[in-house]
Formats: C-alpha cells, sequence, structure tokens
C-alpha cells in the first residue's frame, strides 16, 4: 500500500507493505553515499539489509533508550557524515525507533543546511506517529524535544514484519499512540480496541492516515496539527521526571486528566487491556513544573487539547494556574 503525504517540499510515500525493507532501494534512491543512523536495540540485520542496497554506505550505532537523544549522539552523527566525505546529495536512513528518527532527522536537517532523510521505523510507535510528519528533535537540559527542527523524510517504509522482535512491553508503548489517534479522530477504531476486535496491520493504516490528513493541513504545527500533541503535554513532563517509564507509557497517563469523565471512564479499561499505565508515580507538583516550560506556553497561558467524545477533540486556551489543578484533581484522587 502507498500512501502518499503533500508537503510544502512536493511530499513523499509512505509504503505500508510486508517484507518492505527487502526492496528499499526500489523505494528509496540509495544510489548514493548512504549513511544508516540505528541503535544498539535494533536487530543489526535491519541495517545491513539496507547497507547492502547502497551504492555506498557507513553504519552509525548509539545506544538504546531515550538518554541518547542529546548533543553527544548528534554530535556523533555529524563526525560520521564529515569524516564519510558525505555532500548534499547524499542521504541519511533512519532504522529503528523513534530515537533513531529523530536522531537521523535532526541531523540531515542541519548537516549543510539539509540533506535528503529516509525513514524505515521498526517499532509499532514509530509506525503508527513519530516516523511521519517530519518533526525531528533531541532533548537539552531535562527538557523533552527542545531544540528540533522541521526536516520532512524524502519517503517512509512501514514494514510490520519488522515488528517480529519486539517485546510486549514495547508493542502496547506504540498502541498508545494509536488509542491517541483513535480518541481524537477514529471512534471505530477505539471500538476495535475496546472490543480486542483489531489486528496491528489495520492500527498501522489507520492511524497513519489520520496523521497523514493532520499533516497536509498544517505540516508545521501553526493550528490543527496541535491535536497529534493530545496526551503529550503532561507526557512529556511526566516522562522527563521518570525514566523508568516509555514515551508511549507517559503518553497513555498523560491522556487522563485532558478527557471528560466519561471518555476517562472508557480509556481506563483499554490502558489496562494494552498493559499501560493508569496512575501517576512521580510528584505532581514535579509534573507541573515541567510542563511551565512547555513550547505551547504563551505568558500564563497553555494550549491543550481536550476529548469530550471519543472521536473528537478541542483545542482551547487556558491559564496555567487553572489546568495544572486539573491535573492534580485527576492524579491525586
Amino acid at each position: 500500500m502507498i500512501i502518499p503525504v503533500k508537503c510544502e517540499n512536493g511530499g513523499y510515500n509512505i509504503y505500508l507493505e510486508r517484507g518492505a525493507i527487502l526492496r528499499a532501494k526500489e523505494y528509496f534512491n540509495l544510489d548514493r553515499n548512504v549513511l544508516i543512523v540505528t541503535d544498539s536495540g535494533v536487530p543489526s540485520e535491519y541495517s545491513q539489509i539496507v547497507a547492502t542496497q547502497a551504492k555506498s554506505s557507513k553504519i552509525v550505532t548509539f545506544p538504546q533508550g531515550e538518554a541518547s537523544k542529546n548533543f553527544d549522539t548528534y554530535k556523533s552523527i555529524l563526525e560520521a557524515l564529515v569524516q564519510g566525505d558525505f555532500t548534499r546529495t547524499d542521504c541519511v536512513v533512519a532504522v529503528g525507533g523513534g530515537v533513531a528518527g529523530d536522531m537521523a532527522g535532526f541531523a540531515a536537517a542541519t548537516f549543510m543546511r539539509g540533506i535528503d532523510f529516509y525513514n524505515i521505523p521498526t517499532t509499532v510507535l514509530s509506525q503508527v506517529d513519530s516516523s511521519v510528519g517530519g518533526k525531528t528533535a533531541i532533548d537539552f537540559g531535562g527538557l523533552k524535544n527542545i531544540v528540533g527542527a522541521f526536516h520532512q523524510p524524502k519517503g517512509v517504509i512501514i514494514d510490520p514484519d519488522t515488528l517480529k522482535t519486539l517485546p510486549q512491553r514495547q508493542i502496547s508503548n506504540g498502541l498508545a499512540e494509536a488509542v491517541k489517534m483513535a480518541l481524537t479522530h477514529d471512534a471505530q477504531l477505539f471500538a476495535m480496541f475496546e472490543s480486542d476486535n483489531f489486528d496491528i496491520n489495520t492500527v498501522i493504516e489507520r492511524s497513519i492516515k489520520i496523521k497523514q490528513s493532520v499533516v497536509e493541513a498544517d505540516e508545521k504545527e501553526s493550528g490543527l496539527r496541535k491535536v497529534l500533541n493530545f496526551g503529550h503535554t503532561v507526557g512529556h513532563a511526566i516522562e522527563s521526571n521518570t525514566p523508568t517509564l516509555y514515551h508511549g507509557e507517559c503518553v497513555a497517563l498523560g491522556m487522563l486528566p485532558m478527557c471528560s469523565e466519561k471518555v476517562r471512564a472508557r480509556l481506563v479499561p483499554v490502558l489496562n487491556k494494552l498493559n499501560l499505565p493508569t496512575a501517576v508515580d512521580c510528584d505532581t507538583d514535579k509534573i507541573i513544573d515541567t510542563m511551565s516550560h512547555d513550547k505551547k506556553m504563551a505568558g500564563d497561558m497553555i494550549s491543550v487539547i481536550r476529548v469530550e467524545s471519543v472521536g473528537t477533540f478541542d483545542i482551547t486556551k487556558v491559564k496555567f494556574s487553572d489546568f495544572s489543578g486539573e491535573i492534580k484533581a485527576v492524579y491525586n484522587k
């Protein structure tokens, strides 16, 4: 299946197909110098499969985990590009989860003021969400994604076969983002989660098509695209203060205070079913303090996304003090 994404640079295709990584050179222009960026948690065979299809290739592997999403890793990728004599006509390919995509994409966005970037996400989380849309960033000063750039990929391969090596916790971690999409846009998909009547191919396809439509309407997050931050404003703050939790687990927790009571009553059983957390295990005051540095703050106001009924959303601005009070009311029950 080909899902085209239209954007300012003319757009690109998402190739959703089992076994597609084996045919990467058919979908990507790899007839040049290719830097493959991956992490230690990704089976090395995936990077090797891509490398054998390139005219010339080099692989950079950094330690697995959010802790690697920093300037040191960014520097190591730039060093590989410089030492490998890469030019503006060459490219970077991410093979891995959201951290690999962010690191590779940000390096590609800034090296020589921007070179081509391709993405091959190998986790549920990156396949349903982060691999599409052109957001690239690194963490700094204890804050998530505070330094970054918009840099759209030239193509994305989503191969569900690469999920076969994932542990169950990582699968649940990624499904949290799909639940986010369902709550804001797709009541039928959410009902599938409630009934257990879903398969991973359907979840990926429906989630990607939601993200495609949102990104096309608002590429640089000036309006509608903010809906994709549902659960993230609070979730990122939880993630910064609870390093033992994965990103999707934090998003799951972050969605709870942003739902009406009737939606929350349906969401909690779904999160339980997916083995995602429903209770915060850190000081809510620390969460609120971290949120005060969020990119969506404007003076004493913050933009938030709420879901009053499944499949719909509202984007509103509220006083930060009022918002923090709502969070405490949900988490401190």
